[in-house]
């Protein structure tokens, strides 16, 4: 689903994102403080947040 905008990147305060080979990839999925900037901001619903 992701087309690779970086809007998750640009909008995410802990660099969670970064874009690789023209898609947002995951790669500090640890530092992820579940506020759900990202989930808002993607228009193509490519995103969802696990609670623990």
């Amino acid at each position: 689903k992701c087309t690779g905008d970086g809007e998750c990147v640009d909008v995410c305060p802990v660099e969670v994102y970064e874009l690789q080979d023209g898609k947002s990839v995951v790669v500090n999925e640890e530092e992820c403080l579940g506020c759900e900037s990202c989930v808002e901001v993607c228009d193509q619903d490519a995103i969802t947040v696990e609670e623990e």
